[in-house]
């Protein structure tokens, strides 16, 4: 039986470019998330081997995506598709349990590579990645600790998209108030009082493009 795959990406053209290339090569894409919420809401349904999740897409991030699939089935192997390549991004996805970390730039040529690697088990980085991972540990470099909770990080995230305290809290399901207190214990975790600042920050941690 072929590997089956979920695609997480919030630009269709990228979704129908890997579809492409991944049923090429003989795996069965089984769903396409334009957003993390749909991806998670996906991966209950659908029940894939593999999910291959954009770091930076709307409403949940690739990252907290991916976690929460891996907290509602473990046994799913995770892709991050990024522009990233900071030691910290890659070593906070391999500690949350992503198996793989897939460079955007080289994914035609890597995903597949991944996707099979990942499927047995193993750890795919892409070639770039590896030296990056390498070089932070034997420098013992300090990787910068991320103070927030994922549930916080998901309100940092739509805040830093524009989304005002009432819209959180209709996509999250919370109550205004609920909303507002998550935003406050933010800025105070992070010691940044502007909306701005919020902003810089979540562009730095990768949780939204500039």
């Amino acid at each position: 039986m072929p590997l089956r795959i979920l695609l997480a990406d919030d630009h269709v053209i990228v979704r129908q470019g890997l579809k492409a290339l991944l049923e090429r090569e003989g795996f069965e894409v089984v769903g396409e998330a334009s957003d993390g919420h749909e991806a998670l809401q996906m991966a209950e349904t659908v029940r894939p081997d593999v999910v291959v999740l954009d770091l930076s897409m709307p409403l949940l991030n690739g990252l907290d995506a991916a976690q929460g699939i891996l907290r509602a089935n473990p046994r799913v192997r995770t892709i991050l598709l990024t522009m990233h390549t900071e030691d910290h991004q890659v070593v906070k996805a391999l500690q949350v349990g992503i198996r793989g970390y897939v460079v955007k730039t080289q994914a035609a040529e890597d995903l597949v590579q991944a996707i099979r690697e990942v499927s047995q088990g193993r750890v795919y980085l892409s070639p770039g990645i590896s030296e990056v991972v390498v070089e932070g540990y034997l420098a013992k470099a300090d990787l910068p600790p991320d103070p927030l909770t994922p549930r916080e990080r998901q309100v940092l995230q739509l805040v830093a998209e524009g989304k005002t305290t009432k819209e959180i809290a209709a996509l999250l399901g919370l109550t205004v108030k609920t909303a507002e207190s998550y935003r406050t214990r933010i800025m105070e975790k992070l010691e940044i009082h502007q909306t701005a600042g919020l902003v810089r920050y979540a562009i730095r941690r990768g949780l939204v493009q500039p």
